[in-house]
This record gives structure tokens, C-alpha cells and sequence, in this order.
């Protein structure tokens, strides 16, 4: 009787965690090297920014971010690659939702502007594709392609439903996502405005211009000498 409690008490007390917790604990660390990856690559660049600078910014060894990672350009690539998936994820979700062309295009361009200000963001705008060699090259673009179409698409059907003017839908997209895009080169956290504040300027500015329209012109009265004429006139009749 006294073993088997010492068993199950020797057994209760396991100093390993389950292999789930073990999976989660390994995730939320290898979140953490792309993060601040991210970071310094928005901060100094890419090729200033060495994988004993990520370390040291996280209290690590060099030899312990290479559990998580294989080196600086998958460290590009997966930072690269949540960005433009959050894109996706979020212009899907849009597209399940219904709603008018135009509508959806705006959702889309808020979720574009969320994107490019957060770190990952950042670095498709600021860092791109030039330092990944081939073939992480052609995967990234395969990547931003899929985005670039779906905004093709929004617009077309934005001309055909009568809510956005004709135009090249090639050409507006580019004009649209190359505006939006350069959020992520100035944009501060500690700035006067905040992302969702951006987003509504931004999306207002191009998608109404910067023109001012002349004021619809007011309907035309008689004025008060004719108005009497008029009446006179009518008086007169009866």
C-alpha cells in the first residue's frame, strides 16, 4: 500500500510539462525572435541588424534563437509572411461578409492601413524583397499578388455596381495600395494619430480627392418686386 502511494505521488510530481505545453511554450518564443526581429529590422534595416542584436535584445544566446529559426532570411520571410496573411485573413473575412463593392474596398483599405502600422507590417513596407534570395523572392511575390487581385476585383466591381468611377482597375489598385503602403514608411506609434485615424483620412483623401467641389446651387426664387407683379397681376385677372 505505502509503494504504490509513493508511486503515485512520484508520478503527480513530474518535472515535464505535457508535450501541448511544451509545443505552446516553444510557439509563444519563437513569436517573440520574429517580433523583435521585426523590430530592430524596421529600426536599423535589414542588413544592420544581426542575429546577435535579436539575441541580445531578448537575453538569449546566438545559438538558442537557431531552435527557433534557421537564420536572418527565414527570419525576413516569416516576418513578411504573418504581415501579408493578416492581409488575407482579413479581406477574406470581408468578402464572406457581403455587403457593396464599395463598402468592402473600404473594409479592405482600413485592413490594409491596421497591417502596414504594426511591426510585421512594416517590414513589407520598409525592408521588402530585395535582401531574400530566390526562390523566397518569387514566394513573397506570389504572396503580395494574391492581395494586389483582390483589390482589382473590389474596384471592378466597385465600376460596375455605379458606386466608383470608370478606371483602369490595374492602375487604381496600384494607386490605392502604393498610397496605403506608405503609411508604413512614416508612421509612429507615438505619433498625433492613431492607425484607425489614418485610416479614415487616408481612405477619405483618396478616395474623394483633394478638390473642392463648388456647392450644389440654391433653387431659384422670384424675387420680391416680381413676386408682387405677379400677385397683382393675378388680383387684377380675378
Amino acid at each position: 500500500m505505502a509503494s504504490s502511494a509513493l508511486r503515485s505521488k512520484a508520478a503527480a510530481a513530474s518535472p515535464w510539462e505535457p508535450a501541448s505545453a511544451r509545443a505552446l511554450q516553444r510557439e509563444v518564443k519563437r513569436n517573440a525572435v520574429l517580433q523583435t526581429a521585426a523590430q530592430l529590422f524596421n529600426e536599423r534595416g535589414f542588413h544592420a541588424t544581426s542575429l546577435d542584436d535579436i539575441a541580445e535584445r531578448l537575453h538569449v544566446s546566438k545559438p538558442t534563437l537557431y531552435y527557433y529559426v534557421e537564420g536572418k532570411d527565414q527570419i525576413l520571410l516569416e516576418c513578411v509572411r504573418i504581415a501579408l496573411d493578416l492581409m488575407h485573413e482579413g479581406i477574406e473575412a470581408v468578402r464572406r461578409a457581403g455587403g457593396s463593392a464599395i463598402d468592402q474596398l473600404k473594409a479592405c483599405m482600413r485592413i490594409y492601413t491596421g497591417v502596414v502600422t504594426q511591426d510585421f507590417g512594416m517590414c513589407v513596407i520598409r525592408i521588402g524583397e530585395d535582401p531574400l534570395p530566390e526562390p523566397l523572392k518569387t514566394e513573397l511575390r506570389r504572396l503580395k499578388a494574391g492581395i494586389d487581385h483582390q483589390f482589382r476585383r473590389l474596384i471592378a466591381d466597385g465600376v460596375a455596381e455605379g458606386s466608383l468611377a470608370p478606371c483602369d482597375p490595374k492602375m487604381a489598385a496600384f494607386m490605392l495600395a502604393g498610397a496605403l503602403s506608405w503609411v508604413g514608411r512614416w508612421y509612429r506609434g507615438d505619433g498625433a494619430l492613431t492607425p484607425e485615424q489614418i485610416a479614415d483620412q487616408g481612405i477619405a483623401l483618396l478616395l474623394n480627392g483633394v478638390l473642392q467641389r463648388p456647392a450644389p446651387a440654391a433653387p431659384e426664387t422670384a424675387s420680391p418686386p416680381a413676386a408682387q407683379r405677379a400677385r397683382k397681376k393675378k388680383e387684377g385677372q380675378a
